[in-house]
């Protein structure tokens, strides 16, 4: 019981961290959607966690961190100047 997360949330504040992470190391390359889950999966087929990367994507873009126009993930104006400032 001690390994699960306190709160839900507290998964999905991972995997969001993960994914920004992910996007910030490969700017300026941006992948699409499919093709950033499957980056982070590792090419599994474990759907859940490929469910869960989506997820974050659409929260990151939803509070401004990600743009994804056209499916094309990339990092915002914003990620990219906090990044800068070493904030992320």
């Amino acid at each position: 019981m001690h390994d699960q997360p306190k709160r839900a949330g507290d998964q999905d504040l991972r995997d969001q961290s993960v994914v920004l992470s992910h996007v910030l190391a490969l700017h300026p390359t941006h992948l699409r959607v499919p093709d950033l889950v499957r980056d982070l999966t590792d090419g599994s087929e474990d759907f859940a966690q490929g469910d869960a990367f989506e997820r974050a994507i659409r929260d990151l873009t939803g509070v401004g961190l990600l743009d994804c126009s056209g499916g094309v993930v990339a990092p915002s104006r914003a990620a990219l100047h906090c990044h800068r400032l070493g904030l992320l």
